[in-house]
């Protein structure tokens, strides 16, 4: 191009790149959505429903059939965020949770308050069949990924893990995974008090699926997704890329870390809906650490299971 040609285009420059922008931010968009992702939709008051299979580990994985990632979510003082995935999850070292407990360690309150809002949420992934979808019966018969939290989770555990009532009664152990012996899972979402909750969610009674067609079944697992991309190596940042970002979300260096870390109003970012459908419920001990959260033995549980089957 000659100068001559970039002068002329000079005027309309602003209009072609703006007109860019929008198409990249509109591919951004709809490239953010995982389609492969299931969650049901909500009405005006945020309640919904749907009922569910969780499936068993997909083809040439682990005889595990879910996997667990942690996550940060805070915005800075600043007004900028920081949104991670937590790379304590494949045993890495994180350096926000390195701070939350220098921080909480501390013993000052107004200090364990900014390390529980900085703390790491717990999302699990599982693959799932659905069965009923009232808002969106298209997807009914389909094979989604569904991304969920403790409170899920503390059902489905307490169904393969159940503990001793009132009565000194223990139920029988069910594998909700399983596709003879499972049970499909009634899942029923509520606001309560400005909260997504799921308590009221529920297993119903075992029974086999496709009434144990083998062939049906079979063909069915082999729709089932990856569940491994999510904790792959790639979905962290390294502990130099972590610390730059945080540091640039607080606006601090390195030198007046800790002043301006007693100073910043940090809150969680409030990510309700298909992806973050629930809050992590760990305790106030758990926030400054990166241990705990909820559903730390949940491996170890599941495959107790499998084992005395």
């Amino acid at each position: 191009m000659s100068f001559t040609d970039l002068k002329k285009k000079s005027k309309n420059r602003k209009e072609l790149l703006q007109k860019q922008l929008e198409e990249n931010n509109k591919r951004g968009s709809d490239t953010y959505k995982d389609d492969r992702q299931w969650y049901p939709e909500r009405d005006d008051a945020g309640n919904g429903a749907g009922i569910i299979r969780f499936l068993p580990a997909p083809e040439g994985e682990d005889v595990m059939p879910f996997v667990q990632r942690f996550s940060h979510g805070f915005q800075g003082p600043g007004g900028g965020w920081f949104i991670e995935n937590c790379p304590t999850t494949i045993s890495n070292e994180c350096p926000l949770c390195t701070r939350n407990s220098e921080l909480w360690n501390t013993g000052v309150d107004a200090n364990k308050d900014i390390a529980r809002d900085r703390k790491r949420k717990l999302s699990y992934y599982a693959n799932i069949l659905v069965i009923k979808d009232p808002k969106t019966p298209e997807n009914e018969g389909e094979v989604f990924i569904f991304r969920f939290g403790q409170q899920i989770f503390d059902v489905l555990q307490g169904a393969y893990a159940p503990e001793e009532d009132a009565l000194g009664d223990t139920p029988e152990a069910v594998d909700p995974y399983d596709f003879w012996e499972g049970a499909n899972f009634k899942l029923r979402i509520r606001k309560v008090k400005g909260q997504t909750n799921y308590q009221q969610s529920e297993f119903e009674d075992p029974s086999a699926l496709f009434d144990g067609d083998d062939d049906a079944l079979k063909q069915l697992w082999k729709r089932e997704y990856s569940l491994q991309e999510f904790v792959g190596k790639d979905e962290f940042k390294s502990h130099e890329e972590l610390t730059d970002r945080l540091n640039r979300v607080l606006g601090e260096s390195t030198g007046n870390r800790a002043s301006s870390a007693e100073e910043a109003a940090q809150k969680e970012a409030d990510e309700e809906g298909p992806t973050n459908p629930e809050e992590n419920n760990g305790s106030a001990d758990e926030a400054a650490t990166s241990e705990g959260e909820g559903g730390g033995d949940a491996f170890s549980k599941y495959k107790e299971l499998l084992e005395d089957s």
